[in-house]
């Protein structure tokens, strides 16, 4: 269930303090895209850093790099991803996610690179951090929304002869994440730490491919990330707590059955009524099924709005609305 393995973990330099310290690597998740209108044409990238843990973004970079084509955008907006990760915390392990099958295949090792340009990109990202301590993913586009959006804004600004400029609250949090408050303090500064509230739910299935169409497309939808993945299960992390969806040799092979004895279902807060009614319809087209059709959408009660799903597996959720 790791995605990094200790035995990976590359040699460091005596005296620094990787090499003096026997705490484990933190991990951080980079994103990137890139895009060119014209191909080539106006081009521009995305990059961003996210905390795995709670989905923040800690960093996030957009430039316009001028004419050149899609992929150079894409191998850029990694390397800039990679410096800001690198900035943030020179010892971390970091999980690479792009929408590009070329970049991911590529910098792993399994497909050659042919171009100069992106053989230099290459060679510039694999210089910026120690590539045993990076790890590549695939993602679906929907997936990669944020990196897009930045890559998108950058050739606009680009285009009309303007400068990016970086929006939003992550603009406040990627000062606070470049200008960390040291250990000490913090330690002085920080609340307690809370209690009572679920650290995370795993969930068995038989088939892990069929609860990923249902399960784990729904989770997506719900606003988890996908944050690791392995042979036989993967992790989302969301707001508070993650879901781990796993099969495996140790699960029995017997049916779920939500009415025995046990958890009987997951309850997910799906935001205003119209939400849950949209997110119910589109539930249907992967392997959902609306219970309690007649009583729909007051089975809970005629002052709780929510719907009831049933997977094949026979796994139930509920979508509540908060309004």
């Amino acid at each position: 269930m790791t995605l990094f393995d200790p035995a990976d973990t590359p040699a460091e330099p005596s005296g620094t303090a990787a090499a003096s310290s026997n705490a484990p690597r933190r991990t951080l998740i980079v994103e990137a895209d890139g895009g060119s209108r014209g191909n080539p044409g106006h081009a521009g990238y995305g990059a961003l850093v996210r905390d795995p843990e709670t989905g923040r973004i800690l960093a996030e970079k957009a430039q316009y790099i001028g004419k050149a084509s899609n992929n150079v955008a894409e191998y850029s907006g990694l390397v800039a991803a990679l410096e800001m990760a690198h900035e943030i915390d020179p010892d971390c392990w970091i999980l690479a996610k792009m929408d590009s099958k070329l970049v991911v295949e590529q910098m792993s090792g399994r497909w050659k690179i042919k171009h100069e340009d992106m053989q230099k990109l290459a060679a510039k990202a694999r210089g910026i951090v120690n590539p045993r301590r990076v790890k590549y993913q695939w993602i679906p586009r929907e997936l990669n929304k944020d990196a897009d959006r930045l890559s998108n804004e950058a050739m606009d600004a680009g285009m009309a002869g303007v400068p990016w400029v970086q929006k939003g609250a992550a603009a406040g949090e990627s000062k606070a994440a470049a200008a960390p408050e040291p250990a000490e303090a913090a330690q002085r500064t920080a609340p307690p730490a809370a209690t009572g509230r679920l650290h995370h739910t795993e969930l068995w299935v038989r088939d892990f491919a069929a609860a990923e169409q249902s399960l784990g497309w729904l989770l997506e939808r719900l606003g988890y990330l996908r944050a690791d993945s392995w042979e036989t299960g993967a992790r989302w992390q969301g707001a508070d707590g993650y879901v781990v969806i796993e099969a495996g040799p140790d699960v029995l092979d017997a049916a779920h059955e939500r009415r025995r004895p046990g958890l009987n279902h997951l309850a997910f807060r799906a935001g205003s009524r119209a939400d849950v009614d949209l997110l119910a319809r589109r539930a249907a087209s992967h392997g959902w099924t609306l219970l309690f059709a007649d009583r729909h959408p007051h089975a809970g009660g005629s002052d709780h709005y929510a719907a009831y799903l049933e997977n094949s597996a026979g796994f139930e959720v509920e979508l509540v609305a908060e309004d």
